[in-house]
């Protein structure tokens, strides 16, 4: 199975809707160019800043053929799954690999604290489903309540031969190089996964980081990637400390909204977020964040 794709930094891509709360089609269109022209290495459609749990799986379908229409080949569009429900998560994966998804994220069930035996079969059988289709795993445990282990990642990667890499957003670089050090014998492919680990993540081995900030920053966050592949370490260091400010003033506002609050900032339309969240309201929560960003010249 070729993976050698598999790498850069990838944007999990937020997801443009109208008053009605349906997919804009227009301005899917609209941000897929966007993040392309900003330099991105791929489009994760239905992360966790995508609000994949708000969609129906109609919308998910359509989303995902506008999305992947509109990249035109340009990058690889890779399809996040988060259902609690195996079943559900198998069907997805069957519609990801008929709709030509490059990959597919599977992040652990939310709500549930499953063993590692009962784990390990959810995403076994995902996995088997769609043995022609690469699969990344989704270690995410501040979202979900419970993370993945390096033995149990260890285990599962050398198990199942389409579980060809993950994004490991644990924010513990003991854990991210872990993964990375045990599995390197299968040219496993890890992902940081929080923007202001990137630099770090990178130091450790791994392939690129699936991040947030290319929604709205593609720039800064590409400067980080591109100068240490260059081989720049202190100019990627200088990057990340750059971005760093922004990121962090988003965590003042209320999980997803900041990202698309952040993209309205800077003039892109990319709608409100589902309900219940709304945008960020002005004061303490906002001023931070325009200040952040005025600071890093994004507005």
């Amino acid at each position: 199975m070729n993976t050698d794709y598999i790498k850069g930094v990838i944007v999990p891509i937020v997801t443009v809707i109208d008053e009605d709360e349906k997919v804009d089609e227009a301005g899917m269109r609209k941000q897929v160019d966007y993040v392309i022209e900003g330099g991105l290495s791929g489009i994760l459609a239905f992360g966790s800043n995508s609000e994949f749990y708000q969609m129906e799986e109609d919308e998910m379908e359509r989303c995902f053929r506008i999305i992947k229409d509109q990249a035109a080949g340009r990058v690889p569009v890779y399809f996040g799954i988060g259902a609690i429900n195996t079943k559900k998560c198998v069907r997805l994966a069957k519609m990801a690999e008929s709709l030509g998804a490059s990959g597919v994220s599977i992040l652990q069930p939310m709500f549930l604290k499953p063993t590692d035996a009962e784990l390990y079969e959810h995403f076994k059988t995902i996995a088997e489903a769609i043995p022609n289709t690469p699969v990344l795993l989704y270690n995410n445990p501040g979202r979900v309540g419970y993370g993945m282990t390096a033995d149990f990642v260890e285990r599962i990667a050398h198990d199942v031969e389409n579980i060809v890499g993950m994004k490991d957003t644990s924010g513990d670089m003991t854990l991210t190089s872990e993964f990375i050090r045990r599995n390197r014998d299968i040219g496993f492919k890890v992902f940081g996964g929080k923007d202001t680990l990137l630099y770090s993540s990178l130091c450790v081995g791994a392939v690129g980081g699936v991040c947030t900030a290319g929604n709205f920053m593609p720039e800064l966050i590409m400067d980080i990637y591109n100068k240490f592949m260059a081989g720049d370490i202190k100019g990627s260091l200088e990057a990340q400390f750059k971005l760093n400010p922004v990121r962090l003033s988003m965590d003042k506002a209320s999980f997803p909204v900041s990202a698309k609050d952040m993209a309205g900032y800077r003039g892109l339309k990319v709608g409100k977020p589902y309900r219940p969240s709304l945008p960020t309201p002005e004061g303490a929560a906002m001023d931070a964040m325009k200040k952040a960003m005025k600071e890093a010249g994004l507005i």
